[in-house]
């Protein structure tokens, strides 16, 4: 059903010319009835008359329908930002499905989709072959491609995920740096369909997305009739549980940018028109850090998922299908429990984050416009800002700095040795004049800090 990714597939990731030629099974009349436009009030690709707010804002799991409602009509547009029409920004949706796609598909002319289940495995019927999607992998169907999406295991229970939609360019494979040739996410991971195909005589209903309106037209046959296909155009899928992560093995928390598994680019360095973010299970070693993500304000926007299991960072009320938003500059962080446990001093252990725990951040640099479905859905949860009451200080100007494991070391006086008579040496730390504290000449070492604030002469 799948195949690894070739060089030339590959050739995708690293942004060159995209095609791909395909070979139909047999040569079909144009058989299409007069489009129709289809209902889609939950959709839209233009966010001009969105809605902005500097509020911390969470939704509680988003409910997967008792009637029965496919991939296309139980999709949800949250925000976003730009539009299609220009080719230009993002959109950002849920979708919630209690059966699959029968005799229909979809063709998206808005931009690419990252579709992230997490509830149910999703089977993916495309012109170039199937692909078949469990909670844990993540797909990327392309611009103006025809899918079909039915759903896999446990089907009874319904589908459940999230999807980020680019309007302008495609998502590609981030810039390593100085983090070299290795780690993050492989290319080799990347896998794309093998051909398959059908020659079948149907009714099927071709559901066309422009501008984020829908229109249906039906033919007789169905269009997954391509026997062989080349190319670097293609949909491909990731199982996230091949990401190999990068963290500090000595002091502070890095940005969560290196955690990037895709990214779309923005024409300004160092941005991105949208980042897709996970949070691995891995271990958390730095000492002298508050290691959960701190408080903070930034200029990308984030919006965050929870595919499984808990999130460091927030002890309850964030869960599994439900999602958060923190806008440019929105202060935000970890909840008071969280923030209590953290500055423990059994918090400095090593740690490993639960194997069974996976979240994701739609990370952007446009501001993201909220749709008004968004923000009067009824599982909004208008408590959020709760999570921080009962945030305290624990500022005590009069204790001693700590010292940051270089400075220690400094500090720690060698062996006494014995000469003659037995009189003992000076203790000296690393060449350094010392008081009776152990510091470095008097002055206390930053927290986190590589040496003292000052070094002796």
């Amino acid at each position: 059903m799948e195949k690894a990714a070739t060089p030339e597939d590959l050739r995708y990731m690293s942004g060159f010319d995209l095609s791909i030629w395909v070979v139909c099974g047999a040569a079909k009349r144009n058989s299409l009835h007069s489009p129709s436009q289809f209902p889609a009030e939950t959709l839209t690709a233009d966010f001009s008359r969105g809605v902005v707010t500097p509020n911390q804002l969470r939704w509680r799991p988003f409910p997967i329908p008792g009637d029965p409602v496919d991939f296309v009509r139980g999709l949800f547009t949250v925000c976003g930002n730009g539009s299609a029409a220009t080719k230009n920004g993002f959109a950002i949706h849920m979708y919630t499905a209690s059966c699959g796609m029968e005799d229909s598909c979809l063709a998206n002319a808005d931009g690419d989709m990252l579709i992230v289940p997490e509830q149910g495995a999703l089977l993916l019927t495309t012109e170039f072959g199937r692909l078949h999607v469990p909670p844990g992998e993540v797909a990327v169907v392309q611009r103006g491609m025809r899918f079909s999406v039915a759903l896999g295991e446990e089907r009874g229970r319904g589908a459940r995920g999230y999807v980020l939609e680019v309007f302008g360019s495609h998502f590609a494979l981030p810039d390593l740096g100085p983090i070299g040739s290795n780690g993050l996410a492989n290319p080799r991971d990347f896998l794309t369909p093998e051909a398959w195909f059908e020659d079948r005589a149907c009714r099927f209903t071709v559901i066309h997305k422009l501008e984020g309106e829908l229109f249906a037209a039906e033919q007789s046959f169905s269009p997954f009739n391509v026997v062989a296909w080349h190319g670097n155009y293609t949909p491909y899928k990731y199982d996230l549980s091949k990401f190999c992560p990068v963290n500090a093995v000595s002091f502070d928390h890095p940005d969560p940018s290196i955690f990037t598994v895709l990214t779309c680019p923005s024409p300004i360095p160092g941005t991105a028109v949208a980042d897709f973010v996970i949070f691995p299970p891995r271990w958390t070693v730095a000492e002298h850090t508050f290691k959960p993500p701190y408080f903070h304000r930034n200029v990308m926007s984030e919006f965050m998922g929870l595919i499984r299991g808990a999130y460091d960072a927030k002890q309850g009320g964030f869960l599994p299908g439900g999602a958060s938003l923190h806008l440019c500059m929105t202060p935000h962080g970890p909840d008071t429990a969280t923030f209590e446990q953290a500055i423990l001093p059994q918090a400095e252990q090593p740690q490993q984050l639960p194997k069974d725990s996976l979240a994701f951040m739609f990370e952007t640099y446009y501001t993201p416009r909220l749709t008004p479905q968004a923000l009067g859905a009824t599982n909004i949860d208008r408590n959020y800002y709760q999570c921080w009451i009962g945030l305290k200080s624990h500022f005590d100007p009069s204790a001693p700095a700590p010292m940051s494991p270089a400075a220690a070391a400094a500090a720690t006086p060698p062996a006494a040795t014995s000469s003659g008579g037995g009189s003992s040496g000076k203790a000296v730390g690393n060449g350094r004049q010392q008081d009776s504290k152990g510091q470095a000449n008097g002055v206390a070492a930053p927290l986190g800090s590589g040496e003292p604030a000052s070094r002796g002469s």
